[in-house]
């Protein structure tokens, strides 16, 4: 993989003048390495405050989905270098026939070290947090080191990582960086670079393969004047993404399916008979979410936006509301990507004959970093300024301590609360999936009453087997099978 280099000469004969009056990018009083460590400090930093959050919602029992219990199931697997089954979605489950994430081995050896779902959680926060490296490494080349920062910060902050933070644990905080690191290259006009840091984006999800065209796309753009060999190769490397995400859609994923498919076609459809317009107002604000906020509508100039358009296109063609708004990770892979589009388009810019344009390009640094610090009055981070995410409920040591009643390698049957205090050392299977399985317990977060006899809800769920309650603490009920 190609480091990504501090400084890079740039081509003037095919890039804007910089004005005589720009002196931001270095002074006579500046310590040449101090530019050079900002953005690892700020990564750093971000790091802290990723893992903090992420970590104190873990304690706090706060998980919003199964996913984290589903890919520490696979990740234990590759650890012990088993295939990477995932009871979750069904007993024997072979996640690479659900999406195509083989990425997540690179965190099998982290993991058996410290076999924990805390781990990837951890792992997650440094890998995001590694993104604003090249971000405002870019940013600080391109427009001075103080101006760097800022957009650094902006996009550290940005609401689509903080909302990932936010959301258990998914394979796209590896596709986070290598999106930054890519984009970045090609800011330098760095080509080979560019393709080799997006070329890894067809292992982390099988959507991707299109971003790495989309990515090839835009080098093949710039490059074609002085560099037609590099855009050669950007040619075929947009036609290799395509075929990739051809063959894993039709070829790869339904090879490892029960069924034979590709489980996510029928999100792609039209519901309500509305199609791509269903939910339209929901798309157009997180369109406005995505360009206004953490660009100024700027980010608009930039060749750059069309990496962004694969992930937006099938989102907003998906029937799946929970795709069209700005809740989950689902736009963390797009923070790169109009963060470093407003980069270029600031470089492109500035030597603007519009005079207003230059004004605004000239202040709208401030102005988006302004606009990140507020919203995050609003978002996951501004917890770190609460007490409470910095201890551990008596009622969460509480439900632990009943859980840990259950021994290491039983099987469970359990829904969302309980599933990540188990699958590090049980079988867990999602409740009402086990597919004729009895499983040794049933753990239940039954606090908003939903079920009224959970004894009788078990014998409902295996007829053939008894289930008496163990214990119920904090409406967390345990069931063990006589």
């Amino acid at each position: 993989m190609p480091t990504s280099a501090t400084s890079t000469t740039k081509d003037t004969s095919t890039e804007p003048h910089i004005p005589a009056q720009d002196t931001s990018r270095s002074s006579g009083t500046e310590r040449p390495d101090g530019g050079r460590r900002d953005p690892w400090l700020l990564a750093a930093a971000l790091f802290v405050g990723y893992a903090i959050v992420s970590v104190g919602r873990y304690r706090h029992l706060g998980q919003k989905s199964w996913d984290l219990g589903i890919f520490e199931q696979v990740i234990r697997a590759y650890a012990h270098l088993q295939a990477p089954i995932a009871d979750l979605k069904g007993p024997g489950f072979n996640i690479l026939g659900d999406h195509f994430s083989p990425v997540t081995v690179l965190l099998a050896p982290l993991y058996r070290v410290f076999p924990s779902p805390v781990t990837l959680l951890v792992a997650q926060a440094a890998l995001f947090a590694l993104s604003a490296v090249p971000v405002a490494r870019a940013a600080a080349r391109l427009l001075g080191r103080a101006r760097g920062l800022a957009l650094g910060v902006a996009y550290g902050l940005s609401w689509g990582l903080q909302q990932a933070v936010d959301f258990d644990f998914h394979e796209i905080c590896f596709a986070v960086p290598l999106i930054a690191f890519s984009l970045e290259a090609l800011l330098a006009r760095r080509w080979r670079a560019a393709l080799l840091w997006a070329l890894p984006l067809v292992l982390v999800k099988e959507d991707l393969g299109m971003t790495l065209a989309a990515i090839a796309v835009v080098v093949a753009l710039r490059a074609r004047g002085d560099s037609p060999r590099a855009a050669r190769y950007a040619t075929g490397v947009a036609v290799l993404g395509v075929v990739a995400v051809a063959a894993t859609l039709l070829l790869v994923i339904p090879s490892f399916n029960s069924a034979g498919t590709y489980d996510y076609w029928n999100k792609v459809n039209e519901s309500g008979g509305g199609g791509p317009l269903d939910g339209l107002d929901t798309k157009l604000r997180t369109v406005g979410w995505l360009l206004i906020p953490t660009t100024g509508l700027l980010a608009l100039r930039s060749p750059l936006l069309l990496v962004a358009l694969p992930t937006i296109g099938w989102r907003f063609v998906s029937s799946y509301p929970q795709y069209w708004g700005i809740d989950w990770h689902y736009s963390a892979v797009l923070m790169p990507v109009v963060s470093l589009a407003l980069v270029d388009a600031l470089d492109r810019t500035r030597d603007s004959t519009r005079a207003w344009l230059r004004s605004y390009a000239q202040h709208l640094p401030a102005a988006v970093t302004a606009a990140s610090l507020a919203l995050t009055t609003s978002l996951p981070l501004a917890s770190l300024a609460e007490s409470e995410i910095y201890r551990k409920p008596a009622r969460v040591t509480a439900i632990e301590r009943l859980l840990a009643e259950i021994p290491d390698g039983a099987s469970v049957e359990a829904n969302i609360a309980p599933i990540s205090r188990l699958t590090s050392r049980c079988r867990v299977f999602w409740i009402t999936t086990t597919r004729g399985i009895n499983p040794d317990f049933i753990a239940l977060d039954n606090s908003r009453k939903r079920y009224r006899d959970v004894e009788a809800y078990a014998a409902s769920l295996h007829p053939e087997a008894r289930y008496t309650v163990e214990g119920n603490v904090y409406g967390v009920v345990l069931l063990k099978r006589r």
